[in-house]
């Protein structure tokens, strides 16, 4: 069963029909919508600063999302997903955007709506990422514009896809 721990009076709040693995830990100000997938030794670790997860997201394994004491959050909106082994510290990612294996995106970065980051790419600070934009090195920098529609469907599936993985571990 997955780590739900309380700290500094908050206990994390788990939405309806989201997976959470077996060693998943979820702690503090936490807060994860509905249909989401937390996957095999993810961190959320809400101890320092507020994190919201929106509907429909699926963080998968081995990544690690945290915040700075008093001066940043994260905020991701629907239907994200964050590759295998990714760290998110204090960023804001917006609906339907990517984020890549082993990516490292750090704190006030705005991933825009429906953008990637590539995989193992760097997101420097206070980086602005363009909606539907293509990020990818280190430190990552734009490599090109997506169309929206070939964004949205992409990740989308990938959204898609981890919800019906993750109905394969319900008992």
């Amino acid at each position: 069963m997955a780590l739900i721990k309380s700290v500094r009076g908050f206990t994390p709040e788990i939405g309806e029909n989201t997976f959470l693995a077996d060693n998943a830990s979820v702690i503090g100000d936490v807060v994860i919508g509905h249909d989401c997938s937390i996957w095999f030794n993810t961190v959320i670790r809400g101890d320092v600063n507020s994190i919201r997860i929106g509907n429909r997201v699926n963080v998968q394994d081995g990544s690690v999302l945290h915040t700075l004491y008093q001066k940043s959050t994260i905020e991701i909106g629907d239907d994200v997903s964050i590759g295998h082994n990714v760290v998110i510290h204090g960023a804001t990612i917006k609906d339907g955007a990517l984020i890549g294996m082993n990516a490292t995106v750090l704190d006030h970065v705005v991933v825009g709506e429906g953008a990637i980051v590539a995989a193992g790419s760097v997101v420097l600070s206070n980086t602005q990422i363009e909606p539907g934009s293509i990020y990818a090195g280190v430190p990552a920098k734009f490599v090109k514009k997506v169309e929206p529609e070939q964004a949205k469907e992409i990740n989308q599936k990938i959204a898609k896809n981890y919800l019906m993985y993750s109905s394969w571990y319900k008992e």
